[in-house]
């Protein structure tokens, strides 16, 4: 390659650089497109470690949600066997983490979210387990996470009892992304990680 070829390709490429570069300059176009369905309202729930977790904690973080409770015998199961692969994927990701919360806080306690988390062997700090008010997570399972009918909040409270096996996904921002994901299908799954791969790389 002679000399004055090899200037003009550096030439023309450090034009085409800059033609990109304001191009997107003060636009959104560089970043991950990919619905926003509903944010993170406001909430204080306790962990397995008894530690206070709230709405500032989903910030600077991708967050996979969803709910369930330790004595299910149906589908709770299959769903932690998806999450903890999920989890596996990503779990030496520094802005990933996962909030499992109870949807039978009665009787989930602390102490009893801390047994179950023991005994799936993984890193609380990465994938934490959340129990409260019953009607502060039923609250937020609808109106934030899109995980529950928000009809449902005329039954009186302690007739309610939620049984979703669906997956929401948060943004760094405290924004539901992409879409509600069923955590039964490996599709959906497949395409939570792939989601998830996504924000992580969206700084």
């Amino acid at each position: 390659m002679s000399k004055k070829l090899a200037i003009y390709l550096v030439f023309f490429t450090v034009l085409l650089g800059a033609f990109y570069y304001f191009l997107f300059q003060g636009t959104d176009n560089w970043k991950v497109k990919m619905p926003t369905l509903s944010y993170v309202k406001p909430f204080h729930f306790t962990n397995q470690d008894g530690q206070p977790v709230t709405d500032a904690d989903v910030l600077n973080k991708i967050t996979v949600v969803e709910y369930f409770f330790t004595t299910c015998k149906g589908i709770c199961p299959k769903l932690n066997t998806n999450m903890k692969d999920i989890y596996t994927e990503f779990k030496d990701q520094p802005d990933f983490q996962i909030f499992s919360h109870t949807c039978n806080p009665g009787t989930d306690s602390v102490a009893v979210l801390k047994h179950y988390a023991d005994s799936l062997q993984v890193d609380t700090k990465k994938w934490i387990f959340l129990t409260g008010r019953k009607d502060s997570l039923y609250q937020m399972a609808r109106s934030s996470y899109l995980l529950d009918d928000p009809k449902n909040n005329v039954e009186k409270i302690e007739d309610q009892f939620i049984h979703t096996q669906f997956f929401a996904l948060v943004d760094r921002k405290g924004k539901i992304r992409g879409k509600i994901y069923d955590g039964l299908k490996t599709i959906e799954v497949q395409q939570l990680k792939r989601d998830i791969a996504k924000l992580l790389k969206d700084k």
